[in-house]
């Protein structure tokens, strides 16, 4: 394989994925204790703190893959690496923005809010990308 036909690695969103990796194992990690400490096994007993952290879990479950994977396939079919570390850090906060208020309610916040839309425009953001790099192979 030629060095021009050679793949294109995404290290910045590899980068962005390690992170909510690290994330998503701090939930995880929330949900644990919560479930010991409220002794459920299963769903939620009706424990607030417990029902939060099984939520903030989740909602990051829901979300990451699907914008992992465009800003992925974004970044590996050479969009300018500006526009991936510019979605790539707007979706890290919005991530975290979530999962901190998720962590602590489940009633509407700002910064629920924030995170659910900055995650959608994120998400439509690489999806538009991908779509545009795709746009003279189709």
């Amino acid at each position: 394989m030629s060095a021009a036909m050679a793949p294109v690695f995404p290290t910045v969103t590899a980068l962005l994925a390690a992170l909510l990796g690290l994330l998503a194992a701090l939930l995880t990690v929330q949900v644990i204790r919560n479930r010991g400490r409220f002794a459920v096994d299963v769903s939620d007993g009706g424990n607030p703190p417990l029902a939060q952290a099984i939520r903030a879990h989740g909602n990051l479950a829901e979300h990451a893959p699907i914008a992992l994977l465009l800003l992925a396939l974004a970044e590996a079919a050479g969009t300018q690496r500006w526009l991936i570390v510019g979605l790539g850090g707007v979706f890290l906060i919005a991530r975290l923005a979530s999962a901190w208020a998720l962590s602590r309610s489940l009633r509407q916040s700002v910064g629920r809010q924030a995170g659910a839309g900055l995650t959608v425009v994120v998400t439509v953001g690489a999806a538009v990308l991908v779509l545009y790099r795709l746009a003279p192979a189709i």
